[in-house]
């Protein structure tokens, strides 16, 4: 596969894919995503990944680990989910400028939750190009970190939860064309990823397992929904904190992934579980997520790392640029330098009043660790998840000898 990274003076700092050696992380983005989308007046209307890119060049986080830039997913390639009259009606929207009635109330698309704007079709056909792009890079035995995906809640003929195409879908669905024959999917995401459970919930190659705020949309994911058997849920309470998330995954998805003995895992680290999100009332600190996210792809590669939601955009950017630095391997600093904190005192979010703005989100990478006591509900809900019922993955699950 040709890779034509973009070599606008933006990027000629980030692609020395030449220089990289066989096994170093990489990642995977585009500069469309520069373009924050989505209109006005809707939480993602804010700058995400653009900002991620900005404070990796001011912390020279890509001179030394290269960055791809992203394919876009041809219509044969998104059809291979999604249905094609779904392809076809985001293509004639983009094409006509406007959604029509008819595609509105059918697919989903035009509505406040998943509005039309310029520019939308290329951006979620990039989204899963990328996923495709980083599995089939990762299939050597590497990490590939492709930030922009994540976008776990679409269906193949339906947009939900501001999710047009499920890139993460496409991700697994290259792993498994590669021969990988098990594939986890972890999400940790404060919302269920129903999407990738509905689509893959009845294929016993791939283990879906997704820790997620209870009683938050889209109010899926309870402790005994397994889906067709091949999916795992680990719905948590408000204020779920560092301690009940390493508690979690010691005594739950840790075991779970090593009875499984995958081959290969997909990990999505969204954002929105952090303290100081708006649509989520988790306590978690980015480090907690850094910590995770770098085990699991310790245990098992190849490894796919997304991002998924977020809607601070402080939070985001420091989250999922810390993230980089420790697949990368480089050193977090205790303060940023002033080029960095110039483009993080520029944010602003119409969902964040000015005077909540912590001075660390400008300041600083790395949160303090939000350690607290693990709550009777979290053991429950652990307890209530490793329990064993009458299904060919617990099988599985109880006898592999593979190991993760």
């Amino acid at each position: 596969m040709s890779i034509r990274p973009d070599m606008s003076p933006t990027n000629k700092s980030r692609c020395r894919q030449a220089e990289t050696k066989r096994h170093d992380p990489l990642f995977v983005s585009s500069e469309v995503y520069r373009e924050t989308g989505y209109g006005t007046n809707h939480p993602l209307a804010i700058p995400r990944i653009g900002t991620v890119l900005d404070l990796c060049d001011a912390l020279k986080w890509f001179e030394n680990a290269p960055y791809v830039e992203s394919l876009v997913a041809s219509k044969a390639e998104l059809t291979r989910f999604h249905s094609p009259d779904y392809v076809a009606a985001l293509q004639e929207a983009d094409r006509d400028g406007k959604v029509s009635s008819q595609s509105r109330q059918r697919y989903k698309i035009g509505t406040m939750e998943n509005p039309f704007f310029p520019g939308l079709f290329k951006r979620a056909a990039t989204s899963v190009g990328g996923s495709i792009l980083a599995a089939k890079l990762a299939a050597d035995g590497r990490t590939v970190y492709h930030p922009s995906g994540g976008t776990h809640h679409s269906v193949a003929n339906l947009a939900r939860g501001f999710c047009y195409f499920n890139d993460v879908v496409f991700a697994i669905l290259t792993f498994l064309d590669l021969g990988v024959e098990r594939v986890l999917y972890l999400d940790l995401d404060a919302h269920h990823g129903d999407g990738v459970q509905v689509a893959f919930e009845s294929e016993p190659r791939v283990l879906t397992v997704s820790v997620h705020e209870e009683n938050r949309w889209p109010y899926t994911g309870a402790v005994d929904d397994r889906g067709g058997g091949f999916a795992r849920n680990i719905p948590v309470p408000a204020g779920f904190n560092d301690s009940e998330l390493a508690f979690v995954m010691d005594e739950a998805v840790f075991p779970m992934a090593a009875r499984f003995g995958p081959e290969a895992v997909v990990v999505c680290c969204g954002a929105d579980g952090l303290s100081g999100d708006p649509l989520s009332s988790m306590s978690l600190s980015n480090v907690a997520l850094w910590d995770m996210v770098a085990r699991i792809v310790e245990l098992v590669a190849p490894a796919v790392v997304v991002g998924g939601g977020g809607y601070n955009p402080w939070t985001v950017a420091r989250c999922w640029t810390g993230l980089w630095g420790r697949l990368a391997g480089f050193e977090i600093p205790n303060s940023l330098p002033s080029i960095a904190r110039d483009v993080l005192s520029k944010l602003e979010c119409d969902l964040i009043d000015d005077d909540d703005v912590d001075d660390a989100w400008v300041n600083t990478l790395a949160d303090a660790f939000n350690d607290g006591p693990v709550r009777a509900e979290i053991e429950e809900v652990v307890r209530k998840a490793l329990q064993v019922e009458s299904h060919p993955v617990n099988y599985i699950l109880a006898n592999s000898n593979k190991r993760a």
